[in-house]
């Protein structure tokens, strides 16, 4: 019996110091998501450097349907009107993949645009309900610089394109990737912390219980026999 009790403490010791399997990640089969941590992450329509549409708003997602050696095949934003989902490319190597589902992976947002039609006195006389400022509202989607100006792709009206612009959109930055550990997001830094986790106070305890039940069998195994009884007859 205490061979067996001797042999169960390493055994016991060795379930609790186990590393424990990972936590599930909903949704990681199918959803799986990588963020643009920087602002120079180009959203392609194709698998080539000449066909760049937009930069990604920094700090947000794309869902990641193929991951490729060169390119990964993406989607960006949803179908909710007024925004519609897209489907393209991103440099593999230039995004941060992660292994959780953001609780804001797209950017959301509509700009408004005023453009000022100008007319020389004798038109603005002659039409003074035609020519003057007109609003639109789009769905951004991203910069593009050419030749030192600024453009922003955007939806209107169930069509795509580029329209310039001042000044960059201002938009909430995501900061949940630096929080949340990820196994595949660069730059993590371990726990300066030096207490113990859970595991290893779970094991503590366990041993600790082990070696006090063997301590007190091998105290009883060392016990002398009572000694006989001399008025005691024995059959």
């Amino acid at each position: 019996m205490k061979r067996f009790i001797l042999l169960l403490v390493p055994l016991l010791m060795g379930i609790a110091l186990a590393p424990a399997p990972p936590a599930a990640k909903a949704g990681a089969d199918t959803l799986r998501y990588a963020v643009a941590a920087d602002s120079n992450v180009w959203f392609y329509s194709s698998e080539s450097e000449e066909a760049k549409v937009f930069l990604l708003p920094e700090t947000y997602y794309v869902r990641v349907l193929n991951e490729g050696e060169r390119f990964s095949a993406v989607e960006y934003l949803v179908n909710d009107a007024p925004y519609r989902k897209i489907m393209g490319y991103c440099e593999t190597a230039a995004l941060t993949f992660v292994d959780f589902i953001p609780a804001r992976p797209f950017l959301r947002k509509q700009i408004t645009v005023s453009y000022s039609i100008a007319a020389d006195d004798a038109f603005a006389d002659a039409f003074p309900d035609v020519f003057g400022s007109i609003e639109r509202t789009f769905v951004y989607y991203g910069l593009r610089y050419e030749n030192g100006d600024r453009y922003a792709y955007v939806l209107y009206d169930g069509t795509f394109g580029y329209i310039p612009i001042e000044e960059e959109p201002v938009f909430e930055r995501n900061d949940d990737y630096l929080s949340v550990p990820s196994g595949s997001v660069e730059g993590a830094k371990p726990s300066a912390k030096g207490g113990l986790s859970a595991i290893e106070i779970v094991a503590i305890c366990i041993a600790c219980v082990a070696a006090v039940a063997v301590a007190a069998l091998v105290v009883r195994g060392k016990r002398k026999s009572a000694p006989a009884d001399p008025d005691r007859t024995e059959f």
